[in-house]
This record gives C-alpha cells, structure tokens and sequence, in this order.
C-alpha cells in the first residue's frame, strides 16, 4: 500500500499537478480574462495592508526561487562553489528567515480579512481556501527545519534534490530516490504540489502577470495625439 501511495503522489501526481497548473492556467486566460486579477481589499480598508502584502510577497516569491535553485542546481554544479554540508545549512538558516518573514505577512493578512468585516463579506470561498492552503504549506515547510537540523550532513537535501532532476527531466527512478526521506518532507511535498494544481482556480493566476510585467520594459511607444 505504501509502495502505490509513493508512486501516485511521487511519481504520478507531479506530473498531475503541472499539467492543470500550465493547462488551468492557459485555459482561464483565454476564457475568463475578466477574472485575471488579484481583486485588491485596499479600498475597503488599507490596516496592516502594506505590511502584510510586502513581507508576504517579499518571503514567498523569494522561498519559490530558492526551492527551485536548491532543488535543481544538481550537486556537480554547487560542488564548484560550496559543500553539501555547508549548502545544507544555508538552505535551513535562509529558509527559517524567509519562512518567518512570509508567515508574518501572511498571518496579518489572513487576521485582517477576518477581522474587517466588510472584507470578510467580500471574501469568496476562493479566497479562504488560498490563504490557507499556503499557511498549510508554509507551516509544513518550517515543521521541516526541525528535522533538517539533524540531518547537517545534507544526505535528505540531496535525495530532495534528485527527485526534483528526475521529475523534470522525465527520468525514471524518481520515486526510489526518496527512500527513507522523513514523512515531514513527504507531506510539505504533496501540499505544495497541490497548491500548484488549486493554483489556476484562484486569484493567484495574477502571478503570471507579475512576471510578464518584465515586458513592460520593452514595450512599444504609445503615441499620444491630442484633439484639435
């Protein structure tokens, strides 16, 4: 039984995940554009706003590109620059720093859409099922630290670190190489894979803008003419 639920949810559901990810995505952009937005609260009450929306931002846009460098960086190319070991440690103390950081945003936004009553009346079930989704995940992701601690050696990383190669780069033996890696590791996984596949359904798809945004510095000229 354990063997299956290890083959579904790493080595089936990864692909699962982004494939509603890419595909829910798209889909929604060509059909519900009017829905490609973030649905700002700050007209309804501004509070702990700035604060929480920019340590929130701040921590998980930086937690997203350093779990996917860490992951994907394969040991060859570190090797050159520092040890496992010393990578190990950098990912837990970098890891705790940016964790708190987003959990602190986070748990302000979170207080002031359940606190302001206006905005809790605007608030969908979407909306909910987002905000603590992620405090699911992050809080999963500093439960690991606790464990991470006692593997300083980096051997947990590495395993991490090659299932994510092998799922990307579509090669066999992904599930094998998470052999003996904690249960605490295993379900911050899967719920983070999951947030991928809610990920098209919710107000996070105004992402994909954030990054398009870079666009915006090689935009065309707009001309302007005035009337009469």
């Amino acid at each position: 039984m354990n063997d299956t639920l290890d083959l579904f949810f790493f080595g089936v559901y990864p692909y699962i995940a982004l494939t509603v990810f890419f595909l829910g995505s798209l889909v929604r952009f060509e059909r519900e554009q009017y829905t490609w937005k973030s649905d700002s609260s700050q007209l309804l009450r501004r509070g702990s706003l700035r604060w929480g929306s920019n340590l929130f931002h701040v921590g998980i846009i930086l937690l997203f590109f350093t779990h996917l460098v860490g992951l994907l960086t394969p040991p060859a190319v570190y090797h050159i620059f520092v040890t496992t070991q010393v990578k190990q440690l950098m990912a837990i103390v970098v890891g705790a720093i940016l964790g708190v950081i987003c959990l602190i945003g986070l748990v302000l936004l979170i207080h002031r859409r359940w606190s302001e009553i206006r905005l809790a009346h605007n608030s969908n079930t979407s909306d909910w099922v987002t905000l603590l989704w992620i405090l699911l995940v992050l809080g999963m992701g500093l439960a690991t630290l606790f464990t991470s601690v006692q593997h300083t050696n980096g051997e947990v990383m590495v395993q991490l670190g090659e299932w994510s190669q092998r799922i990307v780069t579509f090669r066999a033996g992904a599930v094998g190489a998470l052999e003996g890696v904690p249960l605490v590791y295993r379900i911050h996984m899967v719920l983070g894979m999951t947030l991928f596949v809610i990920f098209p359904f919710t107000r996070l798809v105004h992402v994909w803008s954030g990054f398009a945004s870079v666009t915006y510095l090689a935009r065309a000229w707009q001309l302007v003419r005035p009337r009469g």
